[in-house]
């Protein structure tokens, strides 16, 4: 065998056995002749010993190792000389004193030096088989390993079949870009790779599977930023007779599991509740962050009778008036005031105005056309103080929620209120918005997803066609700030799913194209369902506590969804392309 013992195996207890290690030199250091190896594999590290007066041809053959060099080790195991104890080191308190070497595999000159910080991402994706050896990254993949061992067993025990779906689908529209897979056998025509297996749990609950999983691949053409790839894994739930309450009490004793087994860590449960309109009323965001105050308080009857100009014509055309409390924040730059501006111009509204608390007085261009009433309401349920800046939106209710709530992160960002944070703040959002109003294409578009269902009090709107006051069955989990998971009730009947097909827009001629096969499962006896997915990268990158999902993925793309290592996308042989009936069009110049 190559080794007996891993390479963080090895303690006080086997002092004077003879062992075999193998695995990389992490480092080498020349004391006097005396050569001592640090000896890595994914386990951990064992310090070898090659004294020349102990074997000379041996330590002769070490003086020539370089780092990541593969080599077997054979020896035996002896305390380290008093003094020499290593105590972040779990094998610190023995060495090896090896009798033979065996070089395995030489390591040519390195890209970079393992232990580097700051090391240009592109040089990391290009050799991603080297950067794994990292210790961070053989960490992130075995939390991510006992994450997905920790659902599966999890589920297997609530009695949900894990069941695989097609990857070679049909292109619906169901929100993102398809990647398309041309046939061969059937010219001109498609495949999809499925965005999510949505379609084909729902069939698995016609086919009487009741509760199903998978640990899925999903595919969408899309922009890409840290916590998005091209592909990404989500874990896939969906059960028949459920409601929403029995989703929530799931999701939460899988997530209990889950961290758990990854972090040793108990969470709370059951997980708080907002509906959408107290999140994005209060917070700004349908994913809250809640580990800092610096909530969106409204003034709307405050200035509805107000001399301010602005404010009030904002309030008699339908508007409100919002305001957050930056606390100790009035040292604005004037950079940093630039940067607020435009953030708030990007997501719709004409500018910002804010108060600035300074050596006791109120510091903003329009505070003169405050009353002291008004003046009274913002010092009272804002409670100012020296220091302070104030934030306002005036504007309709979701701009000024979106405006004030990204103005609200930023500044947590900048005066860094949740670095090193460890809380960890979970919260499930609901009732969303079934449809929204896309002005441009002068259509209704689902929120989530085309086979959501409405809430039963709210079916009486579908046919007064007040299509934008409808709320969807409809949930999101949410863990400090980021969505890991959203689901909903589907429909279940093919008459309703077909008047919500026509609303969005799908003639029936394009619905029995798209999705004839759903509607005619829901024809022979479809039963209630509904479930949930949740990002499993994105979970794992919160328990890891990195910033972008590709640390807690293999062989992930860059951001501009390249595979830098194995250099794809690439070019194809003009044959395959002739196989498959395609002519790549040439750029007009």
């Amino acid at each position: 065998m190559y080794r007996t013992h891993h390479c963080n195996a090895l303690r006080v207890a086997n002092i004077g056995e003879q062992v075999k290690l193998a695995g990389w030199v992490h480092s080498r250091r020349d004391h006097g002749g005396v050569i001592f190896i640090d000896l890595r594999d994914r386990e951990g590290l064992t310090q070898v010993v090659f004294r020349p007066e102990e074997n000379a041809e041996v330590a002769e053959a070490a003086h020539h190792l370089r780092d990541e060099d593969v080599i077997q080790v054979e020896g035996r195991v002896a305390p380290r000389v008093p003094g020499t104890e290593n105590p972040k080191l779990a094998t610190g308190e023995v060495e090896l004193l090896p009798a033979r070497l065996t070089i395995l595999n030489r390591a040519d000159v390195l890209p970079f030096p393992l232990e580097a910080e700051n090391i240009n991402e592109d040089l990391r994706l290009a050799y991603r088989y080297f950067d794994l050896r990292r210790p961070q990254l053989t960490r992130n993949l075995r939390i991510r390993h006992r994450v997905a061992k920790a659902t599966r067993d999890y589920l297997d025990a609530q009695g949900f079949l894990e069941i695989e779906t097609p990857i070679l689908s049909k292109s619906t529209p169901e929100g993102a870009r398809d990647f398309l897979v041309p046939s061969r056998l059937a010219a001109g025509k498609f495949y999809a790779l499925p965005q999510a297996p949505q379609q084909y749990k729902q069939l698995l609950m016609v086919g009487g599977v009741e509760k199903y999983f998978q640990i899925a691949k999903c595919f969408r053409d899309e922009d890409l930023r840290a916590d998005r790839q091209p592909e990404f894994t989500q874990i896939d739930i969906e059960a028949s007779f459920v409601r929403p309450e029995e989703i929530y009490t799931l999701t939460e004793g899988m997530l209990a599991a889950i961290f758990k087994a990854a972090r040793g860590m108990d969470i709370p449960t059951p997980f708080p509740r907002l509906t959408y309109r107290e999140a994005v009323g209060t917070f700004g965001s349908d994913k809250p962050d809640r580990r800092f105050g610096m909530q969106l308080v409204d003034f709307t009857d405050d200035f509805r009778a107000s001399g301010f100009k602005v404010f009030r014509g904002v309030i008699e055309n339908g508007g409100v008036v919002k305001a957050i409390k930056a606390k100790g924040f009035a040292g604005i730059t004037i950079g940093q005031v630039d940067e607020m501006t435009a953030i708030a111009k990007n997501f719709g509204a004409k500018g910002i105005a804010f108060i600035k608390i300074e050596n006791g007085e109120w510091k903003s261009p329009i505070v003169k056309f405050f009353s002291e009433a008004e003046k009274s309401a913002l010092q009272s349920r804002l409670a100012i103080e020296e220091g302070d800046l104030v934030f306002f939106a005036a504007d309709k209710w979701d701009i000024a929620c979106e405006v004030l709530g990204r103005l609200r992160l930023r500044v947590a960002e900048i005066q860094g209120l949740t670095k090193d944070c460890e809380q960890l703040d979970f919260l499930w959002v609901t009732d969303f918005p079934l449809l929204q109003f896309d002005a441009t294409e002068n259509k209704w578009n689902a929120v989530h997803h085309p086979f959501t269902r409405p809430h039963a009090e709210d079916l009486p709107l579908l046919e007064e066609k007040r299509y934008g006051q409808m709320r969807a069955e409809a949930y999101d989990v949410v863990l400090n700030g980021v969505e890991i998971g959203g689901g909903s009730i589907r429909i279940h009947e093919p008459d309703l799913q077909a008047k919500m097909f026509a609303v969005l827009g799908v003639s029936e001629n394009d619905q029995q194209t798209m999705f004839g096969h759903l509607l005619r499962a829901f024809r022979l006896g479809a039963p209630p369902h509904g479930g949930i997915a949740l990002g499993l990268d994105r979970l794992v990158m919160l328990i890891c506590g990195e910033q972008s999902i590709r640390d807690v993925m293999a062989f992930p793309k860059n951001n501009r969804s390249q595979d830098l290592m194995s250099q794809s996308p690439s070019e194809v042989d003009p044959r395959q392309l002739r196989d498959l009936g395609i002519k790549i069009a040439e750029e007009k110049k």
